[in-house]
């Protein structure tokens, strides 16, 4: 009987195990937060006209989104494909957990998901269809070759990250200077975040043929190409913060951004290995809370009126 209760143990934790796997493996958390930003991003930056009922019931918008986390998930899944060698060595507690799951179980669920994505694309439109295909094929094309590729790996990335958030936007058809440059200021942030991950990956990197900046030249040509990022996020904020004042949330954001950026000029000029972590962490943090800021923001100027 005890043996018997032993063995179901050991199959759940297994199973549990193999859950882990691939939530660690398609980066759900991730995801997850990214499903977030453009849910805020959508409703409160480049929906500006439609009421929070009109929003609710635009099923469009939900399936667009939708699309995006599906091909999203996708994308994590066949990049731990690919760099599953090189996370072994970088992330050994995530690799560990995701091998109690075999690769075909995760290229079956990249298969699945990509096609599911892309059939809710195409009862919207074909456009919608094209863009998500596009989506599709340059995430695996990232994973397969780019992101091997000197400095093009940094921009693809970035600008992948970004590919849901310019989806909405042209749903939308919202451009206006304050949005043009809440993307620069993105652009640059994720670009120091994934440059100076490359800093703390330099030995990985270089052994499994990733070419960073870091590998290729040196560390220090790595963190002054960060510093100007951070500079120019620095201007950026700046521009922002004059745009619209600080009688908003947001702008606040920006201003206390301004000691945030120049904390990691700070911790990059000093070149511990602790403080390239601390910044890698302060800054995704610091996004974490742009997207709160934006959220407290918005919610404030529309319903304002209501109290």
């Amino acid at each position: 009987m005890s043996q018997n209760i032993q063995k179901r143990h050991k199959n759940l934790a297994y199973r549990l195990n193999q859950l882990m796997g691939f939530i660690l493996g398609a980066r759900f958390f991730f995801v997850a937060l990214l499903t977030f930003a453009l849910y805020v991003s959508t409703f409160f930056l480049f929906n500006r006209e439609e009421s929070f009922r009109a929003f609710v019931f635009d099923y469009h918008a939900h399936l667009i989104i939708l699309c995006s986390v599906l091909s999203i998930l996708a994308g994590g899944i066949i990049n731990q494909f690919y760099d599953r060698e090189k996370d072994q060595v970088t992330k050994p507690f995530r690799s560990r957990i995701q091998s109690f799951l075999k690769q075909k179980y995760f290229l079956y669920a990249y298969i699945f998901l990509n096609a599911l994505g892309l059939t809710i694309a195409f009862t919207q439109s074909w456009r919608v269809f094209v863009f998500f295909l596009v989506y599709q094929f340059l995430m695996w094309f990232y994973s397969h070759k780019i992101s091997k590729v000197l400095f093009l790996n940094n921009l693809t990335f970035v600008g992948l990250t970004m590919y849901p958030f310019f989806g909405m936007l042209v749903y939308y058809r919202t451009f206006t200077l304050k949005v043009f440059f809440m993307a620069i200021f993105l652009f640059l942030m994720l670009m120091i975040i994934d440059m100076t991950k490359d800093l703390l990956t330099k030995n990985a990197d270089k052994v499994f043929g990733y070419k960073t900046i870091a590998n290729q030249f040196s560390s220090k040509i790595a963190r002054q190409i960060i510093i100007v990022f951070c500079l120019m996020a620095f201007v950026v904020s700046l521009i922002i913060i004059k745009g619209i004042g600080l009688q908003s949330i947001m702008a606040w954001y920006f201003a206390i951004g301004l000691f945030v950026l120049i904390l990691s000029i700070f911790w990059l000029f000093r070149n511990h290995k602790n403080d390239k972590v601390t910044t890698l962490s302060v800054l995704k943090l610091w996004i974490f809370f742009g997207i709160l800021a934006m959220l407290f923001d918005g919610i404030y100027s529309r319903f304002s009126w209501a109290i």
